[in-house]
């Protein structure tokens, strides 16, 4: 691994933690809430997310079959299934929905949305957070030349694809095809896909800023490393 790529990847590693402070910060106190992980994984990080709402509801929604049964022992109710798909539960049935690093591996992002609508009761929210392709060292890759980093891993044959600089470089990628890229968004874009959908979006945050520090994208989102947006489901008027 060259100097800049080691760069990188202590940026990336630092932008990933504010991340995960700024999925945090959007969580509201609520015991009786029905909490659901899209892409849920092995249960850790959405058991810590239920702990900062306060509840003990935990839901989620994970397709690798290995992963299951470790959520499962922490006590999250997991359904396997494609979020390509329909999600496996009723009509306005959580109060808290969350995806982290979910939507830029589906085929079908209108789904998705859509899908976090329906199962959403009215007054109720999601934070979703995912990468920026407007990312300054995506932009910087462009200008070169190169595959943006975000979409270093769409095929299963290397990670780094079209971009000698990525991480991982020439090392093969997973098998597994739910973790590619498909599509990155830009905050503009995965704004307005939000409010198609009939979303209300009350806050965004950047996480990271390369090469510059996190304190810079606080100021200036669109040119964050990753984004993070809270979106509520409106209540109809009776």
């Amino acid at each position: 691994m060259n100097l800049l790529t080691r760069i990188m990847m202590t940026q990336r590693n630092t932008a990933w933690e504010q991340n995960k402070i700024n999925i945090f910060n959007m969580l509201e106190k609520n015991c009786e809430a029905k909490f659901i992980d899209l892409g849920c994984d092995d249960g850790k990080w959405s058991v810590y997310l239920a702990n900062k709402i306060g509840t003990k509801d935990i839901y989620g929604i994970e397709i690798s079959d290995k992963r299951i049964p470790d959520a499962l022992s922490l006590g999250v109710k997991v359904k396997q299934s494609d979020l390509n798909d329909r999600f496996p539960f009723d009509d306005n049935f959580f109060d808290v929905v969350h995806s982290n690093q979910v939507i830029e591996h589906l085929q079908d992002p209108d789904n998705f949305v859509a899908e976090i609508y329906r199962i959403l009761k009215p007054g109720g929210y999601a934070v979703i957070s995912t990468e920026n392709l407007a990312s300054w060292h995506n932009v910087f890759s462009l200008i070169l030349g190169y595959t943006p980093f975000s979409l270093a891993n769409t095929t299963y044959r290397t990670a780094s694809l079209g971009n000698p600089l990525a991480p991982h470089s020439n090392e093969a990628h997973s098998q597994c095809s739910s973790w590619r890229h498909v599509i990155v968004f830009t905050v503009s874009g995965i704004k307005h896909l939000f409010e198609l959908s009939g979303f209300k979006v009350e806050k965004i945050s950047g996480g990271g800023y390369y090469p510059l520090g996190n304190i810079f994208a606080k100021i200036n989102v669109s040119h964050s490393a990753f984004m993070t947006l809270k979106v509520r489901k409106q209540k109809t008027n009776v």
